[in-house]
């Protein structure tokens, strides 16, 4: 594959064809959406697009990788503007804020059949990316004493994989006139999520803080 980083002609080019590549697969999804379209939304021929990917399958691959480096990039940049003392209410929210502008991201989390289609029954590495909701994370919290240590950490990453899911998901169960807005459910969420996973001397945010910054920065290491 073809390293699209860069000002050059080919660079730019692909970048053309992943952006067009995008808005068809979020609009269509991926097994509507042919190599045809997105070379005629990319004004380009499909031979070009042959240049830089060999499939349409990797052409999706390479995508989803610049789109999971998007996303780690503007979580981090997020999370390094918020000069508030670290605590479980931040990091949820920027969390799924996040997600909200990625809609690719959010549909490898939500394993959404509409978008991601056929690819769901590849085994791709790329469809095992966590949300910073994993077990090996909280197992360093709870070793820095940055998080309650009484339970297990892949319940944790468990539970907040649920409840994530759960602030994205209900729109489409819950009435819109029962529901709050998305803003105040996710203040709720977070609060509860704070009084119930941080340790009661309040636990060590700067650790924590320092912890979470690795995790994301190894993540946009793995996507570049």
């Amino acid at each position: 594959m073809e390293e699209i980083s860069g000002k050059s002609p080919n660079a730019e080019r692909a970048n053309r064809i992943l952006d067009a590549a995008a808005e068809l697969i979020s609009h269509y999804g991926y097994d509507k959406t042919t190599v045809s379209d997105i070379a005629r939304q990319a004004g380009v021929s499909k031979g070009a697009i042959y240049l830089h990917w060999d499939s349409k399958e990797t052409l999706f691959e390479a995508l989803l990788q610049r789109e999971l480096r998007q996303y780690a990039d503007d979580w981090l940049e997020m999370f390094e503007a918020d000069d508030s003392a670290w605590n479980f209410v931040g990091m949820f929210r920027i969390m799924l804020a996040t997600l909200q502008k990625h809609p690719f991201i959010l549909a490898i989390f939500k394993r959404d059949q509409r978008v991601l289609g056929s690819y769901l029954r590849q085994d791709s590495s790329l469809l095992q990316q966590k949300s910073l909701a994993n077990t090996e994370l909280y197992r360093l919290m709870q070793q820095a004493g940055a998080a309650r240590d009484d339970i297990e950490p892949r319940v944790i990453a468990y539970l907040l994989n649920v409840f994530a899911y759960g602030l994205i998901s209900a729109h489409e169960v819950v009435p819109p006139d029962d529901a709050p807005s998305f803003e105040e459910a996710l203040d709720g969420m977070a609060k509860l999520l704070d009084r119930g996973l941080a340790p009661e001397s309040g636990g060590n945010p700067e650790a924590a803080r320092a912890l979470i910054v690795q995790v994301v920065e190894a993540m946009r290491a793995q996507q570049s």
